[in-house]
């Protein structure tokens, strides 16, 4: 079986239901808590790469942290944006679901299933 990861957020329900969509299918994900354990920079550019996203496109910009730190600025180099996701994980979109060599943001839920 392909290892799978989750980067979660206890606190989200999108979340919640994700998980629960993936365990459903007999599999126990590797649980990455990224507000706790936030992902590098060079794991972002891995799952930026799979997703097929540029870094802003992975970004919560409803989130208050994204304008209170000017993350909207289109000055702001892709370097940059990942940065800021590192020092700023609650601005990282989630769900993210990583398996088989392929990625997805799961919303909705049922968007898990594409790669599982």
């Amino acid at each position: 079986m392909t290892p799978v990861t989750i980067y979660y957020n206890p606190k989200c329900g999108t979340c919640r239901k994700t998980l629960d969509r993936i365990r459903a299918k007999s599999i126990e994900p590797t649980i990455v808590e990224y507000l706790k354990d936030p992902p590098s920079a060079a794991e972002l550019e891995k799952i930026l790469g799979l997703l097929g996203m540029e870094p802003r496109d992975l970004m919560r910009t409803k989130e208050p942290l994204y304008a209170e730190r000017g993350l909207d600025s289109p000055a702001l180099t892709r370097r940059q944006l990942i940065q800021a996701m590192v020092a700023y994980p609650i601005v990282i979109q989630r769900p993210i679901v990583v398996a088989g060599g392929k990625a997805v943001v799961a919303r909705p839920p049922e968007r898990v299933d594409e790669i599982l």
